[in-house]
Formats: C-alpha cells, structure tokens, sequence
C-alpha cells in the first residue's frame, strides 16, 4: 500500500530537479502523476520510463491560462480527476535590485507567482470535484528572510506563501488542504549559478548551514509527499522550512 494510492496528482516544473523527484517518488507511493512542464524532451521521457498507467506528460507554461486549461483538460482525459496539485515550476535571477531590469523581474513574477496562482485557480475546483485533496505550493527560505541579489525571486516566494495562507482558509470547507514548502539550498540545475564552481559552493554551503551540506531534491520531495497525503491531515495554510538549519541561524566559526 502507498501514501497515495488512487491519487492523481499534477506536478508542475516536473521534467528535473525538485518535479522529478516529486515525481518520482508520488508514483512510487501510488499516485498516478501528470507531469507538467516546457522541457518537453525531459518530460516526455520521465513519463515514458514512469509508464503511461502511471504517467502523462503535459506542455505547461505556467503563465498562460490556456495552458492550464489544456493541462486539466489532459490529466483527467487520461486519469478521469485531479486530485492533487504541487505547484513546483519557478525561475530564479541572480541580480543587484536596483540593476534588475523590470522586464527581468516580471518574468521572475510571472512563473513563480502568477504561475502559482493560475495553479490553485484552474486545478482547485478539480480538486474539490474529485471529494477533496491538496495542494503544494514552493516557496522557499527566501519566503521567511531576505538575501542578496534575489530580490524578484524573495518577493515572489513571499507572495507564494501569502497565495498559500488565502488559499488554505478559502478552500479549507471544500476539503482542500493547501500549504507551503520552503526548501534552502537543494542541489538543482536552477540553484547553480552558471559558471559558479562546484567546489567554491561546497565550501559556502559548510558554512552557511548548520548541517553542512546542500540539500537533495529528493528530501523536498519526501516533504512535499508527507503534505500530500494523509500523515499530515490535519495541516493546513503552514510553510514547511526544509533547509539544513539554514534559516536558525549562521554558524560564526
């Protein structure tokens, strides 16, 4: 028996990193995935190893409502309902906020906060539909404190968690659960600054947090499956800190 049997679970940005995992790791436990995503070559081989009784792939630009339209569409073509949703699809910039173009910072805006939002608006009536279920938002610790030369990407994942707290109170009587992870350094193709040395960022990370190592996308995964399923049922409308200790504070020595 999985934590998910029976679920069918959408899971945006779900062709690498943290989607993957996600992915992953919801069709070990059971659930049926829609993976959503625009690296369609990436996605559409995850759902051909996951395999088409347990896996679809979907083109999902986040920012476009017809997208949307056609993902729910999809999903319950191939699975009859949604039951599930992880809004996991961003974009983070690295840039001084007072040199961030506005057009650089918009784009930030419209993946991770539109995006969520576009989420929660086209997939929650599915949800309740279906007799209840959850939603997974991604903030991130940047959602809790502030740091340099992410500023579009910071306020975006704060409103993520503000998108989280009205959703969790709006939805709650319809039997939908809605919350937050806020994952700190996970070792993904987006957390890597091109050209940044994998070294320099091993060393940077032992200092910085407390556990002395850069997160695994696997262990947002295991987060993100424990707020989608029953262990966790009477949670709602929370962020979910998963950061090695990062945000308790820094380590002067």
């Amino acid at each position: 028996m999985g934590k998910l049997d029976g679920r069918v679970v959408l899971i945006t940005g779900a062709a690498r990193g943290q989607g993957e995992q996600e992915a992953r790791l919801f069709a070990e436990e059971g659930a049926r995935v829609v993976l959503c995503d625009v690296l369609d070559e990436e996605g559409g081989a995850l759902a051909a190893e996951l395999g088409a009784s347990r896996a679809r792939y979907v083109h999902l630009d986040v920012g476009e409502e017809d997208d949307w339209a056609r993902a729910v569409t999809a999903a319950k073509d191939a699975f009859g309902r949604i039951d599930g949703l992880v809004n996991n699809a961003g974009v983070l910039r690295f840039n001084e906020l007072v040199s961030t173009p506005l057009e650089e910072f918009m784009g930030v805006v419209r993946v991770n906060q539109v995006g969520c939002f576009l989420g929660i608006r086209a997939v929650a009536p599915e949800i309740e539909a279906a007799g209840g279920g959850t939603i997974v938002n991604t903030a991130s610790y940047t959602a809790l404190t502030g740091m340099a030369y992410v500023g579009a990407y910071a306020a975006t994942k704060h409103a993520v968690l503000g998108l989280t707290r009205v959703a969790a109170v709006e939805l709650g009587g319809k039997g939908i659960r809605v919350n937050a992870v806020c994952p700190g350094a996970v070792d993904t193709p987006m957390s890597n600054p091109e050209g940044a040395d994998p070294a320099t960022l091993d060393e940077l990370y032992r200092r910085l947090v407390p556990l002395g190592r850069v997160g695994r996308p696997e262990e947002v995964a295991a987060l993100a499956l424990f707020l989608s399923c029953a262990d966790s049922a009477y949670i709602t409308g929370q962020p979910f800190v998963v950061d090695g200790g990062w945000l308790a504070g820094v380590n002067v020595f």
